[in-house]
């Protein structure tokens, strides 16, 4: 059975910053026309609606393993249509994700990396941490950002990751706004 996450996270800057960061990340530096792969959308879907909100200067795709978050996502497709053109949502867990089934990705958020990930994944041949992180390095181009939250509960299992992928030369630790530690792919 799929491993789901039974919760609706509302936007909370008191508990989690890093959609907000995120968001003010991408205005500091300008950054328009991106393609986007947004780990852990929320249900308040934040991401999504400000880019909107902005006159999409971005496409976002976001994955969520909670089924209460696709549906706020769903029924925010139907009261904004227009949502749709630019920032869409797959229900799946993260743990599954397959790099033939992406589009072109120029910015991924790692941002709740190894919060979720148990024996259950085990049970159905789902990826580790690593290799979650190795992919959606993988789908990035030479250059590209992989965003990682300082915030996270887990972040003291995500940032050996991080840092492993340093040392191996596959990325270079790129500067840290707020609480996201921003990471640039070398090759």
């Amino acid at each position: 059975m799929l491993q789901i996450w039974d919760e609706n996270w509302q936007l909370d800057e008191q508990v989690c910053t890093c959609d907000i960061h995120f968001i003010e990340w991408l205005d500091a530096e300008q950054i328009k026309g991106k393609t986007i792969y947004h780990f852990g959308t929320g249900g308040h879907h934040h991401v999504g609606l400000v880019n909107m909100a902005k006159g999409v200067p971005n496409t976002i795709l976001g994955i969520t393993a909670s089924p209460k978050e696709f549906d706020c996502f769903v029924k925010l497709a139907i009261e904004h249509a227009e949502l749709s053109r630019s920032y869409q949502v797959l229900f799946g867990d993260i743990y599954l994700l397959n790099s033939r089934l992406m589009p072109r990705i120029d910015i991924a958020t790692a941002f709740h990396l190894c919060e979720f990930r148990s024996e259950k994944q085990d049970a159905y041949g789902g990826h580790t941490d690593k290799q979650v992180a190795e992919l959606l390095l993988d789908m990035l181009p030479t250059g590209a950002p992989l965003l990682f939250y300082s915030g996270s509960f887990a972040y003291w299992q995500a940032e050996p990751i991080a840092k492993a992928l340093a040392e191996q030369g596959r990325i270079r630790h790129a500067g840290t706004f707020k609480s996201l530690e921003i990471y640039r792919k070398l090759s």
